[in-house]
Parts: C-alpha cells; sequence; structure tokens
C-alpha cells in the first residue's frame, strides 16, 4: 500500500486534529481522548488520497452542483469540466481536489493556502483566478475542545465573477446518534438533486427539537438556518455543537442511506447557486467578487464529554 502524504498534525489539551494539505487541504481527523469528533478517515483512504473519505474538506469557489457542469454569469456562459465520477455537473468547486501549501503551523494553529491560475491550472475547472485559505485553531481540555476554521478567497483576476464557500464535515452516525438544528426553508430535489422547488420545512425535514438519524435518508439544502446544529453522540458519550455566523446562512444535511456517517455542512449559498441568480431569482446566496475583493465565512466545532 502507498504511504500517505504526511499530515500537519495540532494539539491541545487531550484534543487533536490532523490535517491533510496534499489531500485537498482536507481534515483528515479530530478526536478527543480515544473518541472521534469527526468521522475517521481509513488509512486507505488517505494512502490513496481519497479526499471524499476524509473527515472534513473545504468547499471553494462554490459547494454543491452547478447544473450541467455550466457556468451562466452576466452575458457569458462558462463550461466546467464534471469532475465527479459520471455525474453531469460539476461539484463542490476544485479546493478538494488539488494540493494545498503550508503558509504557517503552530502547535494548535495552522494555515494553509490555494492558488488558481486559470491559464496554468485550467480554466475547465473553474475559468478566474483566486487565492484561497485555510486557517485552522485548535482549543482544548480533557473534557472539550473547539476548533475553529476560517475559509476565505480572494479574487486575483482581473474580473469579477460569482462565488460561494462553506465546509463539508462528516460526523459519525449510530443508532443513537441525533441532529438538531433550526431553518426556516427547504428545496426540494430532483433526481441528480438539483433544486426545483423551495418551501417551508414541512414535519419530515424538521429537526427542532433534535430527532435520530440512524433510519433517515436526507440530503437536502435548508435556508434561514439560524447558524447552529448540535449532533450528540450517546454511544461515545459526546456532544457536538456546530456554528456558523452569516454569510453561512445555508445548511446542507446529508444523510446517506445504511452508512455510519452523516454530513452537516454550513454553506453561504443553495446548490446551482449562480445559475439560478442569472435567471434573477432571489435569496440564492450567490456573490459577486469584484477584483482585489476577499469574501470568507467561518465555521466552529465545540465539543464536550458528557459520559
Amino acid at each position: 500500500m502507498t504511504a500517505a502524504a504526511p499530515g500537519l498534525a495540532l494539539a491541545a489539551g487531550d484534543a487533536r486534529v490532523l490535517l491533510a494539505p496534499a489531500t485537498g487541504g482536507a481534515i483528515a481527523a479530530f478526536t478527543l481522548g480515544r473518541q472521534a469528533v469527526l468521522r475517521p478517515t481509513p488509512p486507505e483512504a488517505r494512502a490513496a488520497g481519497i479526499v471524499g473519505a476524509h473527515a472534513c474538506f473545504p468547499l471553494v469557489p462554490y459547494s454543491n452542483r452547478i447544473a450541467g457542469a455550466t457556468l451562466r454569469f452576466g452575458a457569458r456562459v462558462h463550461p466546467l469540466a464534471p469532475n465527479f465520477g459520471d455525474s453531469p455537473n460539476s461539484i463542490h468547486g476544485i479546493g478538494w481536489q488539488r494540493e494545498w501549501a503550508v503558509a504557517a503551523a503552530g502547535a494548535a494553529d495552522a494555515t494553509l493556502m490555494l492558488r488558481h491560475d486559470p491559464a496554468k491550472d485550467g480554466g475547465g475547472a473553474w475559468p478566474f483566478a483566486f487565492r484561497a485559505r485555510q486557517a485552522f485553531s485548535l482549543d482544548g481540555s480533557a473534557r472539550d475542545a473547539s476548533l475553529v476554521a476560517t475559509l476565505s478567497i480572494e479574487n486575483t483576476g482581473d474580473a469579477a465573477f460569482p462565488c460561494g464557500l462553506g465546509f463539508h464535515p462528516f460526523f459519525p452516525r449510530t443508532a443513537a446518534t441525533t441532529l438538531g438544528f433550526r431553518a426556516r426553508g427547504v428545496y426540494d430535489n430532483d433526481a441528480m438533486q438539483l433544486p426545483v422547488g423551495h418551501a417551508a420545512v414541512d414535519a419530515a425535514r424538521r429537526f427542532d427539537p433534535p430527532r435520530p438519524v440512524h433510519d433517515l435518508t436526507l440530503d437536502h439544502v435548508f435556508s434561514g438556518w439560524d447558524g447552529r446544529a448540535t449532533i450528540a453522540q450517546p454511544d461515545s458519550g459526546l456532544v457536538v455543537d456546530l456554528s456558523a455566523p452569516p454569510p453561512a446562512s445555508f445548511l446542507v444535511a446529508f444523510v446517506p442511506p445504511k452508512q455510519d456517517f452523516l454530513a452537516v455542512e454550513p454553506v453561504t449559498h443553495m446548490t446551482d447557486a449562480f445559475n439560478h441568480a442569472a435567471r434573477g431569482e432571489p435569496g440564492t446566496g450567490a456573490l459577486v467578487l469584484e477584483p482585489g475583493a476577499t469574501f470568507s465565512c467561518t465555521m466552529r466545532i465545540d465539543v464536550r464529554a458528557c459520559a
């Protein structure tokens, strides 16, 4: 088996975080004592550089899908390269499929950087130049820990472009795991997980109060999220509070069938936001980043031992 690329370890109290800069700038592990806060990355996935099997990865310069791998912005149509198996869509931007450089590293904090130049790196991935930055800070004791991650993007080109950001953290899931959060709306999807409608949150997709997720199947974007979510893990004795202030006012809840994980993703826009905004739809969360401007979002994961 090929050895995994070297990781970057952070430590504070009994909390440990392992970053994987070479594999999409991902998080490979976040633990408190012997318990996993985020879904553990299998050794074979680390060795093979399979970023989708890691504990968390960044979403830049957009979250979720762009329909038909076609970006409409202004008067132009930009064909993108499909980047997710046989799906005809582009997904999650390009940060998760690139190697990030370590710009700074301390005992409990680190900064990763990524530069994209479409002339060198391929305009099919994304036709606009940018620089992205991830900053991580870990704090911890014997019974609690906090990980703060900030993701930013700077327009380093000479033309404005649409953008969005987010994080894709995975959490362990057992028969006892519960998920709780508040949101006002939810998007209905077609068979390709592209939005076809928006409605108030219904009983089937309401997580206030928290509820078990073991038998659920879910892959939806929620709007009007209040910025907080709780994942309780009675089997490990951990309670995780995930929070993200605006502009991350959308939340993706991904609970696949018959799997031992779920994803709870703070993001700044709906799925296919840029194309929906180009059609004049309001409330998409799509942002236009001018040359020289910077946009950022922050995710905080607080965990405490309750057993």
